[in-house]
């Protein structure tokens, strides 16, 4: 019989496999305990380890994670490959992201970030069409491409919700997007304010000679999530929304699934993010919540601000170049910049993440003191000047939208 410990599951000389996958974690031992006992505990609840030691008879399959580095309160652990069942996002996280957030070993621990190996990350789809939406769908050129959410995000008739669109659309902006929260409650139906949004896009897109689309949201269980992705095909609609945390990654890759069927991209939102990722020493951080949908094969994913916006600091810098960055030949994903923006903050905005992304604004629109439709005017006008170089004053000199934006919010951040 051979005995099982956790020292079995440190070895800092260990030098991973090309096959394995290798997380870094930030790791708060308990009082009493050191580093090296914390690391080796996380390495063994992580892959096949218990508390107790054991006996076991014959010859097991060898699926222990390795604890293989230190360096102060950072842990890397390698996993082999054999671990994980290829192309299965829940099993992957039930193993690192699973038990070991709730361990007495550790006063906390944060997943930071991952390396993938080529198997495993080739074992999921990834994206259909990324960050080529831009020209794909909407022919932007070298600009971001525009979102807008109606104000306030419920509570909005459809067809208060479907006048907003419109308003939007005409002046300028590229999508229309259900906020996280609005699918199909009593006061603004799935069915009908896709088809009369749709309408009226038809009607926008006539009047701008523009391409323009519509970001629904059809978050739900998953079969309905599904039923709803073939509506929307049906409908004439180039996009789905899905919220990619709060309904689960395995219901993700159901969709994704279904939407390359109909040739459908998907708009991902980050709902409940922050409960994983805003405590910086704990939980699952935005970076590897970012890879996780790229695997899972989202489209378009908000990745913040680079602090300009009204949430909470975060590196989007870094996570948008993984987001653009070589994975084994997989597409990217164009980042979303969205939560408290204005046309006075597009300039920065765009020198820290450059023009390969889309920016949304809600309240930088619909706060306009003459309206959406000037609102949306504004913003398109904010990115068209940064674009060609030339600054926000010199453009508002003969774009009054613009003008009353810069008068009203200048370029200051919101809280």
């Amino acid at each position: 019989m051979t005995g099982i410990t956790y020292e079995d599951f440190l070895d800092l000389d260990y030098d991973p496999a090309e096959s394995e996958l290798v997380c870094t974690f930030t790791v708060h031992p308990a009082s009493d305990m050191d580093m090296e006992a914390a690391a080796s505990r996380v390495a063994s609840e992580s892959s096949n380890g218990t508390w107790a030691e054991l006996q076991v008879d014959g010859t097991i399959t060898d699926l222990s994670a390795t604890a293989c580095g230190i360096d102060g309160d950072t842990v890397r652990v390698a996993y082999p490959e054999e671990l994980f069942e290829l192309g299965n996002m829940p099993q992957v996280l039930s193993c690192i992201a699973g038990n070991i957030m709730g361990m007495k070993a550790v006063d906390r621990i944060r997943l930071e970030d991952c390396e993938w190996p080529e198997g495993l990350a080739t074992s999921f789809v990834g994206p259909q069409f990324g960050s080529a939406v831009r020209n794909d769908i909407f022919d932007a050129g070298e600009r971001p491409i525009t979102a807008t959410v109606p104000k306030p995000k419920v509570g909005l008739s459809t067809d208060q919700h479907v006048q907003v669109g419109y308003e939007a659309w005409t002046g300028g902006l590229d999508l229309l997007k259900d906020d996280e929260n609005l699918t199909d409650q009593g006061f603004n139906r799935f069915d009908e304010r896709l088809t009369e949004s749709l309408a009226a896009r038809d009607d926008a897109q006539d009047e701008t000679g523009e391409k323009k689309s519509y970001l629904i949201n059809v978050t739900a269980d998953a079969n309905t999530m599904l039923e709803r992705v073939d509506r929307v095909a049906e409908a004439g609609c180039e996009y789905v929304m899905v919220d990619v945390v709060t309904c689960g990654w395995a219901a993700v890759q159901a969709v994704r699934e279904r939407c390359e069927e109909h040739g459908l991209a998907i708009h991902a939102h980050r709902a409940m993010h922050a409960a994983f990722d805003r405590v910086e020493t704990q939980g699952v951080s935005m970076r590897v919540i970012a890879q996780i949908s790229r695997l899972c094969g989202v489209d378009q994913l908000h990745t913040g601000t680079a602090d300009l916006g009204k949430l909470a600091n975060e590196d989007t810098v870094g996570i948008n170049e993984w987001l653009y960055g070589d994975l084994y030949g997989m597409t990217d994903v164009l980042p979303m910049a969205s939560g408290g923006l204005h046309p006075g903050l597009v300039p920065e905005l765009v020198k820290r993440v450059g023009t390969n992304i889309g920016v949304q604004a809600g309240g930088g629109v619909h706060g306009h003191p003459d309206g959406t439709h000037a609102g949306a005017k504004a913003f398109r006008q904010a990115v068209d000047a940064t674009v060609e170089g030339t600054s926000l004053e010199e453009y508002a000199a003969d774009h009054p939208e613009l003008q009353v934006a810069i008068d009203k919010w200048g370029t200051e951040t919101p809280r």
